[in-house]
């Protein structure tokens, strides 16, 4: 049997049951042309807007919601960013990534003929340079370090008091994170290594990371490829070494606040250490669907960096600078740092590189150039070498950049040239687990994961020496909630004496549960009710009023800086430690316990916790919504479901994949996504994989290519 497609004659493209593609090439370039070709195909309109999402211009097809985001994009300057470092790229990199840009504009006309977001948008498929790829990795990851958490700490240090500037450090909703463990042969029944885990991420539809194998006489990896860039830059198997990454925690990005001034010829300038020195300054116009004018922002760039708060000259400064020197019109602002725009590098060279890795040495090696974002790699061999190491490139500076917003015009606030010691382990002993707390990574961060998962993983680790592919697998769904322990301390310790009796039905029935997130389990529900209260009375409480209000900064960072959530994921913390007095914490439980047990009693935890993935378009249906499923899992769970407890118990962050890789026999890997192959509504494979992924299943990994069918193609 085969299917029809249109691919050149030196092209073969195969499927397996799930519509995954595997692709075969006569060389390495032609493979990322495939890859490109393919991946427009089954995925044009993801593809389209992550370009524009690149260049700051979704808003003319997706409307008015989008222009904070282009603002941004564009004062950044990720676009230019991006050609700066793709001039830089050595030429068999820079031939390598273009063909896989030829292949994705041989292949977006007829992906966008099957996709109806482009009719419905009146979108037309354009044209990707051969930078665009950088690009989209670095609007996929300006983010990922959480740099608007300086802005929260410096709005907490002058609010609240410098003494609770890390208040509340933790890893919350605005950052993405992971599980990954490595499990020696040892400790495995075939006596091979395994690397297992799962990237927790913003869930969206289509999903971030696409199922796919490349292969040609120069090697033959499977893995998780973003849609958009070329190669397995995460996730990958090559037969006879295996890597993956989590999130290092690592903080490489830095705010500075400027101090600018227009002089009278329309010239701009910044204040730095030395006095007032020139800014670079233009204007460019985001188009909006609909309006009917187009919105005009201006574009700064200082010595430090893009200014991304503040261009406009809408924030006065309060004075005179430190050496004077006041000119025609004077403001504050924010600049961003951040490694590829100060190096022009982006660590591009690597994704060819790991595709012909054989063992853990070499991957090490590649991984020698990578900059951004920074993970934390583990990675292994089929002759039991293990990798647990640091990638990318974090500044050496003063600590108070890593912590806040930092004056432009105060001295010993500039970066080192080279980047900081990448830490790694001496050796890894029977298995090393990567979930996003302190270790590795620690001297290169601020705001790490609680270590509940990490230790929860290990303790399920701990429990075998002899692990396959399958039994790993059931590490990603366990379901035990490590972080309720402190609140239901703090319930154990609220008197029954005066409770009224539906208050002491709930205390019963929390301190005899088994703190399992389950989705069907109506005790979760019944926590997740009293941790909410709870949530919101400390949020309300008197100590945090300075808080309530948010610095007037873009829409686009109001996630990082909202008290409500910051309590939220501090919670373990506030209930010990802060400036809420411990008699009011007392109060606040027993009040909670109060609310809940008057009201009707809350259903089971997947009812409410159910999937909220993004979609740059929703789905027209209003019904839509409604039909996404529960979850069980919750934040502080190895099955890591977030939400914004006290506000919403929708899930916006999953795991955006699962996987294991085999080092006995590749064959008996095994991955999942939280959707399917396909990004085209109504295709077979659109959503095949959404009921594997929430029973925790996975689906295996074929290899053998008569297994798989192959479409027919006609040469162009």
């Amino acid at each position: 049997m085969s299917r029809s497609g249109r691919y050149a004659v030196s092209i073969e493209v195969h499927r397996d049951a799930w519509g995954v593609p595997h692709l075969r090439a006569a060389d390495p370039r032609e493979l990322a042309r495939a890859q490109g070709l393919v991946t427009a195909r089954d995925r044009a309109w993801q593809l389209e807007v992550e370009r524009h999402r690149a260049q700051g211009t979704t808003a003319e097809f997706l409307g008015a919601a989008e222009t904070g985001w282009d603002t941004f994009v564009r004062q950044a300057r990720l676009a230019d960013t991006a050609r700066r470092c793709h001039d830089r790229l050595d030429p068999d990199t820079a031939a390598w990534v273009r063909a896989y840009v030829d292949g994705v504009n041989e292949g977006l006309a007829a992906g966008a003929a099957r996709a109806p977001e482009f009719a419905r948008t009146g979108l037309e498929p354009g044209r990707w340079e051969p930078w665009t790829p950088l690009a989209v990795w670095l609007s996929t990851h300006i983010l990922f370090a959480g740099f608007p958490t300086k802005l929260w700490r410096e709005q907490v240090a002058r609010r609240l008091g410098e003494e609770w500037t890390e208040l509340f450090a933790t890893d919350g909703p605005g950052t993405a994170g992971s599980n990954g463990w490595v499990v020696s042969g040892a400790r495995t029944a075939s006596g091979a290594p395994l690397v297992a885990g799962d990237p927790h991420r913003f869930i969206e539809a289509p999903g971030v990371y696409q199922q796919i194998r490349l292969a040609c006489p120069e090697y033959d990896v499977l893995g998780l490829a973003v849609p958009g860039v070329p190669g397995l830059a995460h996730f990958g198997h090559t037969g006879r070494v295996a890597w993956a990454i989590t999130n290092a925690m690592a903080d490489y990005q830095d705010l500075y606040r400027e101090r600018l001034r227009r002089r009278s010829d329309g010239r701009v300038e910044a204040l730095g250490p030395a006095g007032w020195e020139p800014a670079t300054a233009h204007t460019e116009s985001v188009r909006v669907k609909d309006a009917e004018e187009p919105v005009v922002i201006e574009v700064i760039e200082t010595a430090r960096g893009p200014v991304i708060i503040g261009a406009q000259g809408g924030t006065p400064a309060t004075g005179g600078g430190p050496d004077g020197g006041a000119g025609e019109h004077e403001w504050e602002a924010v600049s961003l740092r951040h490694p590829p725009r100060v190096t022009g590098e982006l660590g591009f060279s690597v994704l060819p590189a790991l595709l012909t890795t054989r063992s853990v040495a070499d991957v090490d090696r590649a991984l020698e150039r990578w900059v951004e974002p920074v993970n934390v790699v583990q990675a292994a061999d089929v002759d039991g070498g293990l990798l647990h190491r640091v990638a990318g490139w974090v500044p050496v500076r003063d600590r108070v950049n890593s912590l806040r917003v930092v004056p432009a015009w105060e001295p010993g606030h500039d970066w080192e040239p080279g980047p900081a010691p990448a830490p790694r382990a001496d050796v890894v002993d029977g298995y090393a687990v990567m979930a996003n707390a302190r270790g590795l990574a620690a001297p290169l961060g601020v705001e790490f994961a609680p270590p509940h998962r990490a230790e929860r993983i290990a303790a399920l680790l701990d429990a075998s020496a002899s692990w396959t592919p399958a039994a790993t697998a059931a590490v990603h769904t366990d379901t035990d909630n490590p972080s309720a322990r402190r609140l239901l301390r703090a319930v154990e310790e609220v008197p029954e004496d005066g409770l009224p009796a539906g208050a002491r039905a709930v205390r019963d029935a929390l301190l005899a549960w088994d703190r399992r997130m389950s989705a069907d389990s109506a005790d979760a529900g019944l926590y997740a009710a009293v941790r909410g209260a709870v949530v919101r009375r400390l949020a309300a409480h008197e100590a945090f009023a300075a808080l309530r209000e948010p610095e007037p900064y873009p829409e686009l960072f109001r996630p990082w800086l909202a008290l409500g959530a910051r309590v939220a994921f501090a919670l373990e913390t506030l209930l010990v430690a802060g400036p809420v007095p411990a008699g009011d914490v007392r109060r606040i439980v027993r009040e909670a316990l109060t609310e809940v047990g008057a009201a009707d009693a809350p259903p089971a935890w997947g009812v409410t916790h159910r999937l909220a993935p993004w979609q740059a378009l929703p789905d027209e249906d209003d019904a839509a919504d409604s039909r996404w499923p529960g979850l069980g899992g919750d934040h502080d769970c190895v099955l890591s479901t977030s939400s914004v407890p006290g506000f919403t118990d929708r899930s916006a962050r999953a795991s955006a994949a699962r996987y294991v890789w085999d080092l006995a026999d590749r064959e008996q890997s095994l991955w999942v996504v939280p959707f399917g192959a396909s990004g085209v509504p109504g295709d077979p494979h659109h959503r095949d994989q959404l009921p594997l992924w929430l029973r925790g299943e996975l689906a295996p990994v074929v290899t053998d290519w008569n297994d798989l069918v192959k479409e027919e193609h006609e040469q162009n």
